[in-house]
């Protein structure tokens, strides 16, 4: 087996750290205990906590941006959507230490602000992306100022049931399960489809329970 490297390492254990107990309330003293390895040997790879965050925010960034990137052109199925928010939500449950605690980890970190709004922005393109697709195609029957609001609804869905979810769990954050944010996501988009293709949809977002 290949040798996982202490720097990547250092990156897996405090994101499963500050997935579990937030990442308030992790220092670089609990990630080197928890890997066994001396705090100067960490700190030769990261000068500090918030050098370990802003990485981990880089690899967020790079996949949301890559799955975000939905073709403007393209007739997107319901299939398709379903498959599309499941990956979202796995994306966000991988790095949902920032969504649970999101206005106090941005405070500390203001760098990060204006990328993640950016990419705030990309999703809330992606679902207009999708839905306008499935106007085209008839699947979808909706007003404009109402696809403004189930757009911007479902962004913010996206960006906090992590937080909501985990309320319910707070005994055991490691019980996430990206099928209940589908699930809540297709619920927002049956009642604008049309009458053919609501039973597939709900019938889809059970499966994801």
């Amino acid at each position: 087996m290949k040798k996982i490297k202490t720097r990547d390492r250092i990156l897996q254990t405090s994101l499963a750290l500050f997935n579990s107990v937030g990442e308030p309330n992790v220092t670089t003293l609990l990630i080197s205990d928890e890997m066994d390895i001396s705090p100067g040997n960490l700190y030769y790879h990261f000068k500090s906590k918030g050098d370990i965050v802003e990485e981990l925010f880089d690899e967020y960034e790079h996949d949301m941006v890559d799955l975000l990137a939905v073709p403007e052109d393209a007739d997107i199925s319901l299939d398709q959507q379903g498959f599309f928010l499941h990956l979202l939500f796995e994306t966000v449950a991988r790095y949902r230490f920032l969504y649970q605690d999101l206005v106090n980890v941005l405070s500390r970190y203001g760098q990060l602000q204006v990328r993640f709004k950016r990419i705030q922005k990309k999703k809330m393109l992606a679902f207009r992306t999708i839905c306008e697709s499935f106007q085209r195609q008839g699947i979808m029957l909706i007003e404009q100022e109402e696809l403004d609001s189930l757009c911007e609804q479902l962004t913010l869905t996206a960006c906090y049931w992590s937080a909501f979810d985990t309320l319910s769990h707070l005994d055991d954050r490691e019980s996430v399960d990206p099928g209940r944010g589908v699930y809540q996501m297709m619920h927002l988009i049956i009642p604008y489809l049309a009458p053919d293709d609501r039973e597939q949809a709900r019938l889809m977002s059970r499966d994801y329970l």
